[in-house]
């Protein structure tokens, strides 16, 4: 069997763990993805199965759209929910004093648009003298990274309460570069606005040229495996970059 499925990765799985089970769906034994989701993120995950992994590098380079969740307020270790806090400067949901309006946070957006250096998170897979940093930060070591250029195509906030702070969080969409870290993003504009902050929910909407409503859960996937139908949702490298090819 070989191609590509397009998995709606769920919430607490790792990529790895959707590729382990699709490996063990389908018994082929060469199977892989063209971009790790962390655990708590949902959404778009290119598998690839076959003959088809060896097209995973075409797949690599395209430009990503996430929605997520912003909480202010509270600053986290690894920039997520599931990290420990570090800092928590905000008041109870029901007291909270901040004045940060709507209109204060579309302003920072706006300084994060367009070309911009990014300093990678400690939690990340980015190797340093052949070390990957998460495996640093687990031993409570942190050490200088150096800062890399992504695109910010476009962010936006994609709620209306205002002002904002009332819920001690909001909802936004970003369409970037490859290698934006939307963890590292979200505790820049924290810092930013002298609040700190941590994501606490994200989906992975587009992952060039694949979108979610192309992506199939993980439970439709087994059952089309045990009726043996799986090879019908299957798609071809080759036509996806044919089309590719043609600007899409």
């Amino acid at each position: 069997m070989d191609g590509i499925i397009i998995v709606n990765k769920p919430k607490g799985w790792t990529s790895f763990d959707v590729v382990a089970k699709i490996r063990n769906l389908t018994r082929v034994k060469k199977v892989g993805h063209s971009g790790t989701l962390d655990p708590m993120a949902t959404g778009v995950l290119p598998v690839f199965l076959g003959k088809a992994t060896k097209s995973i590098q075409y797949f690599l380079n395209g430009d990503k759209g996430y929605n997520g969740e912003m909480v202010l307020g509270v600053r986290t270790d690894t920039g997520d929910a599931e990290g420990k806090i570090q800092t928590s400067n905000l008041q109870p949901q029901n007291k909270l004093q901040i004045p940060i309006s709507k209109s204060q946070i579309e302003a920072i957006f706006t300084k994060y648009t367009g070309e911009i250096e990014q300093v990678p998170p400690m939690y990340s897979a980015v190797k340093i003298k052949g070390k990957k940093l998460y495996e640093l930060a687990r031993q409570g070591i942190e050490v200088k990274r150096q800062p890399r250029k992504i695109n910010i195509y476009e962010l936006r906030l994609t709620q209306n309460e205002t002002p904002l702070a009332t819920a001690n969080r909001f909802m936004f969409s970003v369409l970037c570069s490859k290698g934006t870290y939307i963890r590292q993003l979200v505790m820049d504009i924290g810092d930013e606005l002298g609040c700190g902050a941590h994501l606490c929910a994200l989906e992975r909407f587009y992952a060039h040229p694949f979108h979610v409503s192309q992506a199939l859960d993980m439970e439709t996937i087994v059952t089309l495996a045990k009726a043996d139908i799986l090879s019908t949702v299957i798609l071809s490298p080759e036509e996806i970059l044919d089309i590719k090819g043609q600007g899409g």
